[in-house]
């Protein structure tokens, strides 16, 4: 692909290449920041709100009772187990200026998904929501984890606002099941232990790893990708470069309703608003449509990332087309396709344009973007990202003419450094520096790419990637199945949701013995919503499930 013929097709002003190495590293953007907007209000959850200035100093003593207190070293593993509070922020940043890798963890996993995560990444330390805390006591003898931090959801809005939220949902809501891990200790404590400590200096550099970020696999359990503080500082770089003539310094507000430990939200919404100096409002709980509304309409907010699922809620949901839009500037769909019928009522209703694009985990995420001054939707993913190429390669290993469809494969400072301790799977996609994402697009004359197929069989649901391998495993540990098959089915809530084909072993196996087991071993966007019962499923002359006829 020649970028000099594809440039006619950029916005003015948008960077044609960006330095991967503007900052050193995601410590060093974050200390010039928050002392550059230091009186910029970063960070708004539940009504309260955090200051640059006030996230430097509690991140920094969140780094130092981590250096001094645990005695965790650069380049140790943490994670981080938490929903969108202020919490997150400041203990994200916090390991990272301590020089640690930070673990992304969803807070929804059950024991068998959590003990994979902590156990393959190594992870020495964890900071954990309550309401959790009875999973993690299941399987923390079977991890590395040496170090337990619990922190309730109102545990930085304050001492009385505080106190209140987290009685009421413990004690009134009954969402803080009790656990029992010993030695475990509170984040308020934690930060007060800090707060009297001294961060040593760390020396990070770009090639130190920031994230292990998992991602599912065709095979097998998930795999971590590897994504180094080069990776995270070229991939905001490159968000930034797209929509460069749209933020203003300071006066950005990001409605933040995506989940932050999904590297989705993390790059486009945590770290791509600090050079602005802008403000991202976390949304603790999106599935409140009500509630999620009812907070929409206390800012004039400019931005707001989401998933075509989350758009197409909010449209729905009562009283959101009488917010105050005078202020949005774009909205970006990711993780899944957005449906056209959302895209034309979003900027009907809002009078803003609803931009598409399209990355993965392996590349931080972002690999293609709509031009901010698209006048509508028009179906596509849009155009390469600043210094990234892309090829579309055919079954024959060739590039394929333009019209024509072909594997996308990925080169550019945002791909990963590799699967962590996964050599075989980081083979099969990394070659000679390109990434071969497995998903099927075409190209216009124009430059602009659209998806039309998945080489893998991957189902993705409300932007979260389920791959079919995970849940046939956990289906066929039923004493009672033989085997089985999960494909992607069409959903008006979430996109598309699991379905399987089961062939049973046992004859009185019945659709709700199916979802009670995988409820037991499978977080709830991953369960099948749809069991169907076959005497044998279609297969290849090898003998390969052809999902596609189950399909």
């Amino acid at each position: 692909m020649e970028k000099i013929w594809l440039e006619k097709s950029y916005p003015p002003g948008v960077a044609f290449e960006i330095d991967p190495d503007k900052y050193s590293s995601l410590a060093n953007l974050f200390f010039k920041y928050t002392k550059l907007y230091e009186n910029n209000t970063a960070f708004i959850n539940m009504d309260v709100a955090i200051s640059y200035q006030e996230l430097g100093q509690q991140a920094t003593d969140f780094a130092a009772y981590l250096q001094n207190d645990l005695g965790f070293v650069k380049g140790e593993k943490f994670a981080i187990m938490i929903p969108n509070t202020l919490q997150y922020p400041i203990a994200l940043f916090g390991a990272l200026i301590a020089g640690l890798t930070v673990v992304n963890v969803n807070p929804l996993y059950t024991a068998r998904e959590l003990q994979h995560q902590l156990k393959d990444s190594g992870a020495k330390g964890i900071l954990i929501l309550d309401n959790f805390a009875h999973v993690l006591e299941k399987i923390i003898d079977d991890t590395d984890v040496e170090h337990v931090i619990i922190t309730g959801v109102g545990d930085r809005l304050g001492l009385l606002k505080g106190t209140l939220i987290n009685f009421v949902l413990k004690y009134v809501k009954k969402q803080v099941p009790n656990y029992s891990l010993p030695g475990a200790v509170k984040f308020n404590k934690a930060m007060d232990k800090g707060s009297k400590l001294s961060l040593s200096p760390v020396d990070i550099v770009g090639s130190d790893l920031a994230f292990l970020q998992y991602t599912g696999g065709t095979t097998g359990p998930s795999k971590g990708a590897m994504l180094t503080h080069r990776n995270m500082v070229a991939n905001l770089e490159q968000s930034n470069a797209a929509t460069k003539n749209v933020y203003e310094v300071g006066k950005e507000i990001m409605v933040t309703a995506l989940p932050l430990y999904h590297v989705y939200a993390l790059t486009s919404n945590c770290l791509c608003f600090m050079p602005f100096g802008g403000t991202n409002l976390l949304i603790t709980n999106p599935r409140d449509m009500a509630g999620f509304v009812k907070e929409l309409a206390k800012y004039r907010f400019t931005a707001i990332t989401g998933v075509n699922t989350l758009f197409n809620a909010l449209l729905h949901t009562p009283g959101f087309d009488k917010l105050d839009f005078s202020a949005l500037k774009l909205g970006f769909g990711g993780g899944m396709s957005v449906q056209r019928p959302v895209a034309e009522l979003w900027q009907k209703v809002t009078k803003t344009r609803l931009l598409e694009g399209y990355g993965l985990t392996e590349c931080s995420p972002l690999v293609t973007m709509s031009p901010y001054n698209q006048e509508s939707y028009n179906g596509t993913i849009g155009l390469p990202a600043s210094s990234t190429d892309i090829r579309l390669i055919g079954d024959d290993g060739e590039e394929v003419a333009i019209g024509e469809p072909g594997e996308m494969w990925v080169k550019g400072p945002q791909v990963m450094k590799g699967y962590h301790n996964r050599q075989d799977a980081t083979d099969e996609v990394l070659k000679d520096g390109w990434l071969a994402t497995g998903d099927i697009a075409t190209m216009d004359d124009n430059g602009f790419f659209t998806i039309v197929d998945r080489k893998k069989d991957m189902i993705i649901v409300s932007g979260f990637n389920v791959f079919p391998n995970e849940i046939e495993e956990v289906l066929v540990s039923h004493e009672g199945i033989l085997e089985a098959a999960a494909v992607a089915a069409p959903s008006d809530s979430t996109g598309e949701m699991v379905k399987v084909f089961v062939v049973r072993k046992d004859p009185t196996l019945t659709e709700r013995d199916v979802i009670e087991h995988c409820t037991e071993l499978l977080t709830n966007y991953k369960r099948p919503k749809v069991v169907v019962f076959l005497d044998e499923l279609p297969k290849t002359n090898v003998g390969k499930v052809l999902r596609k006829e189950l399909r």
